[in-house]
């Protein structure tokens, strides 16, 4: 697969709807707690917003769509929730992944998969393999994912396999390793929950990222919502490191394409 170009490297192509959005779903246990719940309710509800984020998401023209479903530091939370969240993901791919593959939906799970279960693993594959072919939205699932553990399993299978270049790797060298080779850096970064941090996620790719952040709970971003976010992103400016004054020919053209 051809590897997309670097944000530092060169100007990307901008977009008026974001073609590679990021989203850290947070603030389920909070929901749940809001309603008196245990913390699972909320998980369980956050996976109707998953689903309605999909479709809007594939019905906005968006080309990928990356999900913080379970980071590689959540192993830390109660061993009862993250069983849950284990059974749940589980649950999730058994009834989803046929809806995703006959809306011609490719999914790719990233990550480390060593701790997960046989039946785990076994389910995650089989649903890449089913809908790999997919021309549509790519939804990518990070679970047990972490950006540190990315950059250091790419550095590995880099050394591994041109350990004779060691001081002269590249940009180039080093993403085709990354567990989102096959996607553009992120247009929209978006965390829902209040909290403003990235937590690991994506480090290497959010460095031009747009970042939204709203107080919003994961299973309350509804539609509007993310029309919100949406709208945020179409009003910002993205100069790459260069000036306002350079853009002015391209926000002239993408207005005019607009209008």
């Amino acid at each position: 697969m051809a590897l997309f170009g670097s944000s530092t490297k060169s100007i990307p192509d901008t977009h008026h709807v974001p073609r590679h959005i990021a989203v850290i779903m947070d603030g389920n246990g909070r929901w749940a707690k809001k309603r008196f719940l245990p913390r699972v309710a909320g998980h369980k509800r956050g996976v109707e917003t998953v689903r309605e984020m999909v479709k809007s998401s594939a019905a906005l023209g968006v080309e990928f769509l990356t999900l913080f479903a379970f980071s590689s530091e959540n192993w830390r939370r109660p061993a009862e929730e993250v069983s849950f969240l284990m059974g749940l993901f589980l649950e999730a791919l058994n009834q989803e992944v046929s809806k995703l593959h006959q809306n011609n939906i490719r999914m790719v799970v990233i990550g480390d998969r060593s701790q997960f279960d046989d039946v785990l693993r076994a389910h995650i594959e089989a649903s890449e393999k089913l809908t790999r072919d997919n021309t549509g939205l790519t939804l990518t699932i990070a679970a047990n994912y972490g950006g540190r553990w990315d950059l250091m399993q790419a550095c590995n299978k880099l050394m591994l396999e041109s350990p004779g270049k060691a001081g002269q790797y590249s940009e180039d060298d080093l993403t085709r390793h990354l567990a989102m080779h096959y996607a553009p850096e992120p247009d929209l970064f978006i965390r829902t929950g209040g909290e403003k941090r990235i937590s690991n996620f994506l480090l290497w790719q959010l460095a031009y990222t747009e970042l939204y952040f709203t107080d919003t709970l994961w299973p309350d971003f509804d539609k509007s919502a993310f029309d919100q976010a949406i709208r945020s992103f179409q009003t910002r400016e993205r100069r790459f490191g260069r000036t306002s004054e350079q853009l002015q020919p391209e926000m002239k053209a993408e207005s005019a394409k607009h209008a």
